[in-house]
């Protein structure tokens, strides 16, 4: 999209938007019935969470009834158009659990007063501490469990992003809500987590749990690695809107700059370090390239001063989180996307990498690396080029090669394209998900009907 288009979609289009949106809805309804649909998060909104923010939408088009159970409101500044647009907000149910333990206490007696005559088992069940541990000694599944009581306590499918949410996803069907248990594996949840949590986190959820889904074949044999049934688990890569990655051909006009792109949070497993690191060794050959890193988190002092070291101030910058028309606007104006991911010292992985897949949408090469499941969303040496962790030497390499051939560019970007058009068009990948809910759900309706 160009800068014009953005700037044009955001004075004029979120009205049709709406429009548009509310005319797909009561079309689906009309030719299909409706599922009930509940997806359980850690947080709602979350920006670099787009991928689920697709699946929530994309249910919603095909006429489902969504709802959405998060922990927590993210509150971050920038927010997805699609949440206003699908006013998502009305279907999200916070569990508001006070921080501080009195007042948890108190709100829980209130709550526990006025609500106890619709479901005393439950809310019983909810608090057996020999079962449910420190979910029910902290009120958390209490809590939880009464956001669901509002809502509803039936539905179809029970959607878990995250291992950990899938945890609780069992324990919820425990004490009384219905529904079949889906859960998304994508990264972090079957590394990381297990680490600190130990092998046994999942053992419930494995026995227990409907289906899981793994974004790419590496997380799948992951997920049989810690104990998961491989009948249960089916790939289901995470897909992005092609409409609104519009593909543009990369060339470079003499005297213009090489612009280099990085979109992630600043934490280790997003190996940016490297990429800085590879970026300042090339400058020295070819000072005329300039690259921009959207995104926070916790390492950007350290990687800021890490720039600094290596004097490239004036060519590599920190641009802060943009939303995403802004995104959009980013990737449409630079020529070489990179994301160095690694394996973090805590354990810490990357899952399938979804932004390699948007920027291949755009047209735009990319460099990544030999980790987990992104060489499975990148063609080595076809639509970009893949290179070993922690391995700056190598990732100057490639930026060299393609600093220096750009003519390479457009037949990557053509490439990259296709590829993604046929493996992660999210309107495919939404078809497959609602065909899975539907035979995890079975052919007779489930009470939520």
């Amino acid at each position: 999209m160009s800068g014009a288009l953005s700037n044009i979609s955001r004075a004029f289009a979120l009205p049709e938007r709406h429009a548009i949106i509310r005319y797909k809805i009561h079309a689906a309804k009309a030719l299909c019935p409706d599922m009930k649909i509940a997806f359980i998060l850690s947080a709602f909104p979350v920006l670099s969470e787009t991928f689920i923010l697709n699946q929530i939408t994309g249910m919603i088009d095909l006429g489902h009834d969504v709802q959405i159970f998060a922990l927590v409101n993210s509150s971050e500044k920038k927010i997805h158009g699609d949440v206003a647009a699908y006013h998502l907000m009305e279907r999200v149910h916070y569990d508001g659990l006070p921080i501080n333990r009195v007042k948890r206490i108190v709100k829980a007696l209130c709550l526990l007063t006025t609500n106890f005559h619709r479901a005393p088992i439950s809310i019983i069940k909810s608090l057996n501490f020999f079962k449910y541990g420190e979910q029910a000694l902290t009120l958390s599944l209490f809590y939880t469990f009464m956001s669901f009581l509002k809502a509803g306590t039936a539905y179809d499918i029970i959607h878990c992003h995250f291992g950990p949410n899938g945890n609780t996803g069992i324990m919820l069907r425990g004490v009384g809500i219905k529904g079949k248990i889906i859960t998304s594996f994508h990264g972090y949840d079957i590394s990381m987590y297990i680490k600190q949590e130990g092998s046994r986190t999942y053992r419930e959820l494995f026995r227990r749990g409907d289906l899981f889904t793994a974004n790419s074949n590496h997380t799948r044999e992951k997920l049989i690695a810690a104990g998961c049934p491989p009948e249960k688990i089916q790939k289901l890569p995470v897909g992005l809107d092609m409409s609104r990655f519009n593909y543009k051909p990369r060339g470079m006009t003499t005297g213009q700059k090489t612009r280099l792109g990085t979109i992630a949070r600043l934490v280790e497993k997003k190996g940016i370090e490297y990429s800085i690191k590879a970026t300042a060794k090339v400058l020295q050959k070819h000072p005329n390239i300039e690259y921009e890193i959207v995104g926070d988190g916790p390492l950007r002092e350290s990687l800021e001063r890490l720039v600094t070291e290596l004097g490239c101030r004036d060519n590599i910058r920190f641009l802060g989180w943009l939303d995403s028309d802004e995104v959009i606007k980013f990737m449409d104006e630079i020529s070489i996307f990179i994301l160095a991911s690694v394996t973090a010292s805590s354990g810490d992985q990357e899952g399938q990498g979804l932004v390699l897949q948007e920027a291949q949408a755009m047209g735009i090469p990319v460099l990544a690396t030999l980790h987990n499941g992104l060489p499975e969303g990148v063609i080595d040496g076809k639509t970009g080029f893949l290179v070993p962790e922690r391995d700056s030497d190598a990732l100057a390499e490639k930026l060299e090669y393609l600093i220096e051939h750009p003519e390479s560019w457009e037949e990557m970007g053509q490439a990259g394209r296709e590829f993604v058009e046929n493996a992660f068009d999210v309107k495919k990948l939404n078809r497959r998900l609602e065909g899975i809910y539907k035979e995890c759900a079975g052919e007779q309706a489930s009470p939520a009907r």
